[in-house]
Order: structure tokens, then C-alpha cells, then sequence
């Protein structure tokens, strides 16, 4: 039998020469650096984590620096999952946390470091409440109610949703992920503590017991700063999506989608991932985990008859939003596909949403337990569509698949097998449930196009359940910690759609167990 010898990868030669970006830059001359910040920590990245992380911090008594290399909030999507709240409670929602863990690794391929997991599943809630209470009165959560609940990969009602109540002004944004930060900054802004914005990190410093101390940022005038954390240096840089070299390495089916969703774009370069490496920080196995939603073209897809651009069905319509968009990018041309209805189609969302759901059936913002409301603007917005062309419309099936720009002899036939299985009531070619088959035979007819958009790539550094930054021997690098989408060891193969938003729910969960850490002296 054969072993294969793995690299040292405790070898900086090895190291170098491992990535493209393996060598880390030139020291800045001394001469250049034209200020130095201190604070007990020192926050690398503005995005929830960052800003959850300097939030918790001064709460607990500790000063913070953070710095960011945009202008202004980064953020985007709405949802914060919890395994457990109050509003959940009041709901009727129980979450058997045993389950929910098994559920969760069998997604991920077991590819998850279960402390880490069982972090989540165990501090998720407290997380999550800590964000209301932190939000003070104007805020008021609501359960989502728009989660899938077919057969397989059922999702659960766990899924959160913030607003600032009506006649509220404390913040600038009533809603969404923007709203999640905006009460993190304001803790931080409140207590006079320092944040930098268009302020680039390049490197981390350590001191001659190897600890990392601080690191160089150089901000949109030119201006080099060097940024002490007395206590700690803390990563929360975001994900790798903007960096098709480094998707190369670890995520090379995030190089597919032709869009990306993530907000602002491009700024997502893996800095915090290539200063890690450069500290002796292991990454975690790849490929990566990736986040592919359908929001390249519309904001729905419904459960209806898909057709790809050669006019032909590809998959069972009734699976969760990562399987959509993971088949529909590897079809011929892979960028879009279509969803076709007829006139009688949100009569028909109407009734089977409750046996359907998921994200791109129901509103955003769908609340639980109201069931489908005529005024939650989806008809609006297919209206839209049609206006935008996004959505083709037409009274006959043959102008239906010209303005689809599909050949017409395939999609015809296409539509003729779907009607006839819906008379049988028996999906023979996809296995779809009988209950969400449904007759395209009353004009007019609609092909809604959607497609898949690279959200977010879920890999980093390895960390331990405290948040320290492991190297290549699996032991802490002294002073740093990672938090949010740049710490590894959470996701594996798909991003887990258990409930959807629970990417930002890790990100509050980070924040309070490094502040933790930080506090308590073990970073």
C-alpha cells in the first residue's frame, strides 16, 4: 500500500510557493507609516461580523479600533437564522437541536467541524437576541415565513427578520442586513471609539514572541498607519468571491456564474484570507462551500415548468434554491433558464406556496404564520418583469418560445409532455410531486427568466471554538482571531439552506464568543 507524503506545510519555502499570493508584500519603510492606533483591539473589516465583533467588545468594556476598505456599510441579504428564539417560541416553532446538527453535516457532506457546529447551534439564539436588545426599541423582529418545505431538504422556520418599527428614526435603514449593521456601528460610534473607512489592510505584524500585534493599512490618500491591538488582532474581512484567482484554488464553480451578487461588488477580494496565510494561518480542506442565489435576472422562480435555452426541461422544479441554481448553471449556455406559467399562475402560488415555499416563491419578507397575502407584490413585480423583458408574455405558446429565443419545435413538445404528465398526475421523467404539477394550457403564457448569481464563497482559515486563528500544526497564532466569512470550518460543499440567513447568524455568534475570548485573555 501506498502512502502519499503530504507537504510541510510549516515550511515558508513550501508555503511561498503554494499560492500565487504566497509571498507576502514588502515591509512599508518605517518613514512612511505616518501615525500609530492603539486600542485593546483592532478590527480588520466593517461588514456584520467586524462591526458585531467591535460592538460586543465595547460593550464588554474593551477600546476598538476597526478599519474597512470601502466607504460606507457593507452589507447585503436580509435573513438572521437562530437555532431558537423568542419569536420562534411565541410561533410554536421548536427546533430539535440534535437533529438540526445531523441535518446540517448530512448537507454538508460531513465536511464541518462539529465544535464549531454545536457552537452555532447552542449560541445562535442568544446571538440573535443580543441583536434586538442591542437595537433598543425601534426594533422589532418577525419570523420568515417563506422557507421550503417539501419533502427533502426541508427547511426549517428558523429565519429572522429585523425592521425599525413605523414613526422610529434611529436609523438611517429601516430593514435588511444594512440595518443589522448600522446598530453594531452606532454601539461603537456611541462610545467614541475609532473607524476607519477607505483604509486598506495590507499586512500583519508580530512581535518577537511571534504574536500578532498589529497591521500596515494604507487608506484612499496614501496615507500608511500602523493599527496596535494591545489584546487582539481580529479578521473580519469577508468572503473570496471578488477573486477569480483565488476561486481558482478553492472554489472553481463560483467561476461559472457570470454574475455576482455580492454588495459592493468585487470588494470581496480574500485580503484577510492572503494576511492569514501570510501569519502562518492554515486554510481550511477545499473545494469551498459556495452560495449560488437566483437573482441574476428576477427575484423568483416558482415551482413551475423550468426550461433551459435549448427549450428542454433539465430537473424536478420542487428542490431548494442551491440546487436550482447549481443544475441550472451547468446547462447549455448556463447563465439563465426559464420558468414557465400560465395565465392562472398566482392562483396557483396562492394555493400550493404552503406545500412549496423556499426563497424565489415567496417575498423576501414573507412573515410566518400569515399565509399568502395578494398584496405582497409579487404579481407587481412579474408585471415589472413583463415591462423590463425579463418575463416574456404572449398568447400562444409558438410567439411564447420566439421571444424566449429557444427552438420552438422543442419547447412545444416540451410543454406537451409537462401537460400530459400533469393529466396523469405522475411526474415519469423527474420525480416531481404531483401536487405542484400544473397546466400551461390558458393563454396568455409567461416564461419568467431567472439565473444563478455568486453570492458568497464559505471557506477560510482554520480557527478553534474560540475563534483563534490555527497554523499549520493546528495551534493558535497568539493574538489573532478570525471571525465571519473568513474563518473556515463551518460549511462544506453547499452553502446549507437550512434556514436561510444563517451566514449572518454565524456572524453574531463569532462576535460574541471572540469578544469572549478577547475579554477573558485567551486570545
Amino acid at each position: 500500500m501506498h502512502f502519499i507524503e503530504r507537504e510541510d506545510y510549516t515550511d515558508p519555502q513550501v508555503r511561498a510557493a503554494r499560492y500565487p499570493w504566497g509571498t507576502p508584500p514588502p515591509k512599508i519603510d518605517e518613514s512612511l507609516i505616518q501615525e500609530t492606533v492603539t486600542a485593546d483591539v483592532a478590527i480588520i473589516g466593517g461588514g456584520i461580523a467586524g462591526l458585531a465583533t467591535g460592538a460586543r467588545c465595547v460593550q464588554l468594556g474593551q477600546t476598538v479600533v476597526l478599519i474597512d476598505k470601502y466607504k460606507g456599510l457593507v452589507a447585503h441579504g436580509a435573513h438572521i437564522a437562530s437555532v431558537g428564539s423568542h419569536i420562534q417560541r411565541e410561533n410554536g416553532v421548536f427546533i430539535d437541536k440534535k437533529q438540526f446538527a445531523r441535518d446540517w453535516m448530512r448537507i454538508c457532506g460531513s465536511r464541518v467541524n462539529e465544535d464549531l457546529l454545536w457552537l452555532y447551534v447552542n449560541k445562535s439564539e442568544e446571538a440573535f437576541e443580543w441583536l434586538l436588545e442591542t437595537g433598543g426599541e425601534a426594533i422589532e423582529g418577525h419570523l420568515f415565513g417563506g422557507y421550503y418545505k417539501g419533502p427533502d431538504f426541508t427547511e426549517y422556520p428558523g429565519t429572522h427578520y429585523i425592521v425599525q418599527k413605523p414613526g422610529y428614526h434611529v436609523y438611517k435603514n429601516s430593514k435588511t442586513a444594512f440595518l443589522m449593521c448600522e446598530i453594531m456601528e452606532k454601539v461603537i460610534l456611541d462610545a467614541n471609539q475609532r473607524l476607519d473607512r477607505n483604509n486598506r489592510a495590507l499586512y500583519l505584524e508580530k512581535d518577537e514572541t511571534g504574536r500578532v500585534v498589529s497591521f500596515i493599512a494604507k487608506d484612499n490618500d496614501g496615507v500608511y498607519r500602523r493599527y496596535v491591538g494591545k489584546k487582539a488582532v481580529v479578521l473580519a474581512t469577508g468572503d473570496i468571491a471578488g477573486n477569480r484567482e483565488m476561486l481558482k484554488y478553492f472554489a472553481p464553480l463560483g467561476l461559472r456564474a457570470a454574475h455576482n451578487g455580492y454588495f459592493p461588488e468585487g470588494i470581496n477580494t480574500g485580503d484577510g484570507h492572503q494576511m492569514a496565510y501570510w501569519a502562518g494561518a492554515e486554510y481550511e480542506a477545499h473545494d469551498w462551500a459556495i452560495s449560488l442565489h437566483l437573482i441574476a435576472y428576477s427575484m423568483f422562480a416558482f415551482f413551475f415548468l423550468h426550461v433551459n435555452q435549448q427549450g428542454k426541461r433539465y430537473m424536478n422544479e420542487d428542490t431548494w434554491v442551491q440546487a436550482k441554481a447549481i443544475r441550472t448553471l451547468e446547462q447549455p449556455g448556463g447563465q439563465w433558464a426559464f420558468s414557465v406559467f400560465d395565465d392562472r399562475w398566482l392562483d396557483q402560488v396562492r394555493f400550493l406556496s404552503p406545500i412549496s415555499g423556499g426563497q424565489f416563491v415567496e417575498p423576501l419578507m414573507a412573515e410566518y404564520g400569515h399565509g399568502w397575502s395578494d398584496d405582497n407584490g409579487t404579481k407587481e413585480s412579474i408585471d415589472r418583469y413583463v415591462e423590463n423583458g425579463t418575463c416574456c408574455k404572449a398568447d400562444t405558446l409558438e410567439e411564447l418560445a420566439e421571444q424566449m429565443g429557444v427552438p420552438k419545435d422543442t419547447f412545444l413538445a416540451t410543454v406537451a409532455r409537462y401537460n400530459e404528465m400533469y393529466q396523469k398526475q405522475n411526474d415519469e421523467d423527474y420525480g416531481k410531486r404531483a401536487a405542484l404539477l400544473t397546466p400551461i394550457d390558458k393563454p396568455p403564457f409567461y416564461a419568467l427568466k431567472f439565473g444563478p448569481s455568486l453570492l458568497d464563497v464559505f471557506g477560510g482559515v482554520n480557527t478553534d471554538v474560540k475563534l483563534r486563528v490555527l497554523d499549520a500544526k493546528d495551534e493558535p497564532i497568539p493574538g489573532l482571531l478570525a471571525v465571519g466569512m473568513v474563518a473556515g470550518g463551518l460549511y462544506g460543499v453547499d452553502y446549507p439552506l437550512l434556514f436561510n440567513g444563517n451566514s449572518h447568524g454565524r456572524c453574531l455568534t463569532w462576535a460574541r464568543q471572540a469578544a469572549e475570548t478577547i475579554v477573558n485573555g485567551e486570545a
